[in-house]
């Protein structure tokens, strides 16, 4: 096991997985979550759940994790401010989210400018901090893969390299810092395999997990009632859409890996069911191909 590091978790099934992967790989783990004004913003809600959950399920589980689990340290980041000066179509009040396949130009519209950088820079500076306070090497963990490469250039490795020499000619011991970023060549299939994996090692429920997650850029939030007994029972609810491209490459995962997707799917007419979001999504997945 090595000692400390600190995770970059968005909320999303990416940066999730790692989390796990840190709780495999570590033994004290910071997690670090930004909200910049973003539309998706249920992921920062998605995000606290799922520390909650594995915080609960680690205490409870003391045959398989010991006593002496610390549990996951997490922070909101609040850059809030950025809101109204960062032109991109994830923040609110930007242009609308587009759809289709990941790998189509209009994706570039939702390119945050400068967001793993200004991510990347909090993250290194709570590192260092807790490399200096403890006197143990700090890693930074990051989520970045192969499958963003194309539409992201900061999620490329050298923007990566570059980012990393300027943070270690800014600071003092930096030495002591480093990086784990487990998924770069892989992509969102190889990472849900290897969470499927992890859930089984930390005993995790795999879709507990991953029903904290949120993917979609264009969540679509509905009000749904049901009768129980002799009232009723509204429901009110923040659904993932199955159309913007980071929903369709999620969905397209889930298919590879051969089981539904636990987090709940809306049009804009309302819920639908796992195998609508699977015929819809295919649709998309073979006119790419084509």
């Amino acid at each position: 096991m090595a000692k400390h590091v600190v995770v970059s978790l968005s909320g999303g099934m990416d940066s999730s997985t790692l989390l796990l992967r840190c709780l495999k790989e570590y033994d004290t783990v910071t997690a670090l979550s930004f909200d910049y004004g973003q539309k998706h913003r249920v992921e920062l809600e998605r995000a606290q759940s799922l520390v909650d959950y594995i915080n609960d399920e680690f205490k409870n589980n003391i045959e398989i994790h010991g006593d002496s689990f610390p549990g996951v340290t997490y922070r909101q980041i609040q850059l809030n401010g950025l809101v109204n000066l960062l032109d991109s179509a994830l923040v609110t009040g930007g242009d609308d989210v587009p759809e289709g396949h990941y790998a189509e130009e209009n994706m570039k519209a939702t390119v945050v400018p400068n967001r793993n950088k200004i991510f990347a820079s909090i993250t290194q500076a709570v590192a260092l901090s807790v490399a200096n306070r403890t006197g143990e090497q700090c890693d930074i963990a990051m989520g970045i893969h192969a499958g963003d490469h194309a539409i992201y250039p900061d999620c490329r490795q050298e923007f990566r390299d570059a980012d990393d020499t300027a943070f270690r000619i800014g600071n003092w011991g930096s030495e002591k810092v480093g990086y784990f970023t487990p998924y770069l060549e892989g992509d969102k299939f190889t990472i849900l395999q290897d969470g499927e994996v992890l859930c089984g090692e930390l005993g995790l429920d795999f879709n507990e997990v991953y029903s904290r997650t949120n993917t979609s850029y264009k969540p679509i939030f509905h009000k749904m009632a049901y009768e129980e007994g002799n009232s009723i029972t509204e429901i009110q609810w923040w659904f993932s859409d199955y159309k913007s491209a980071s929903s369709v490459e999620r969905v397209e995962a889930f298919i590879k890996l051969g089981r539904p997707d636990p987090v709940l799917y809306a049009d804009e007419e309302g819920p639908v069911s796992w195998e609508h979001v699977v015929k819809e999504v295919s649709k998309v997945l073979a006119n790419h191909e084509g």
